[in-house]
């Protein structure tokens, strides 16, 4: 010890977390890796393959999905894990456009009904086209739909989404994946941008025109749903679980 100068106190005792600012950060990543790698691995997964996947240890992930479960965001079924109901919950919450999610129920199950095909309902975030509302049709399990599903946007979907303002429908005659056909059709907002698009999968063979014609008919419908506005569904505060 220099003896010219007095010694520095002892720092006190950081708080837990505290002087450790990427602990708390690294540790929602690898929560929602986990959570994404449950989502990528379907139904259910165990502890081994969800590491794999993921890139996490094995004692990390272990630990993690223990917190997860604790909070409902996961489930346990044995030695096998899924996404809970508390995740889906909050992920019900979220609405890319005002009244977008509630205006498309008709639509999306109508253009289903009329035309057999699988039909979605994506919008645009970080580039990639986001399923936020889905009918499954023809050709599942092919091409399975799920609301969070993500497409590329070199698809017919990701073409509307991105399109002109004055942009008709958007053909894939097999361009994507072969076997399969697809029209989309830009969903505009009160102030004309592009706010999501709506697109119909079917088999090869089908005449895209017809398909074309039900799906720009069904995306003009929702854009007038959107232009008039959507009211809001109060529930009764008695009909919700404390």
């Amino acid at each position: 010890m220099d003896h010219g100068t007095s010694p520095r106190p002892a720092d006190p005792e950081p708080a837990a977390g505290a002087g450790r600012p990427g602990r708390g950060r690294g540790v929602l990543e690898g929560a929602f890796a986990l959570l994404d790698a449950l989502r990528r691995c379907g139904d259910e997964a165990g502890v081994t393959e969800l590491a794999l996947v993921c890139g996490v240890p094995k004692g990390s992930v272990h630990r993690l999905l223990d917190q997860l479960v604790t909070v409902g965001a996961v489930e346990r079924r044995g030695n096998r894990y899924r996404v809970g109901p508390q995740l889906y919950r909050l992920g019900q919450a979220w609405e890319p456009h005002p009244g977008l999610r509630l205006a498309a129920r008709l639509p999306v199950q109508r253009l289903r009904a009329a035309t057999g095909a699988s039909v979605v309902l994506a919008v645009l975030r970080e580039d990639q086209a986001i399923v936020v509302a889905s009918a499954p049709g023809e050709l599942e399990p092919l091409v399975p739909v799920r609301n969070g599903t993500a497409f590329r946007l070199d698809t017919a979907a990701g073409h509307a989404l991105r399109g002109p303002l004055g942009g008709g429908p958007v053909l894939d005659r097999e361009d994507v994946v072969d076997g399969v056909c697809c029209a989309a059709f830009p969903v505009r907002g009160r102030d004309g941008r592009t706010v999501a698009a709506l697109a119909a999968m079917v088999p090869a063979g089908r005449r895209l025109d017809a398909l074309a014609s039900s799906v720009a008919d069904a995306g003009a419908a929702l854009g007038r749903a959107l232009a008039r506005g959507v009211p809001h569904r109060s529930v009764p505060s008695a009909a919700l679980a404390p």
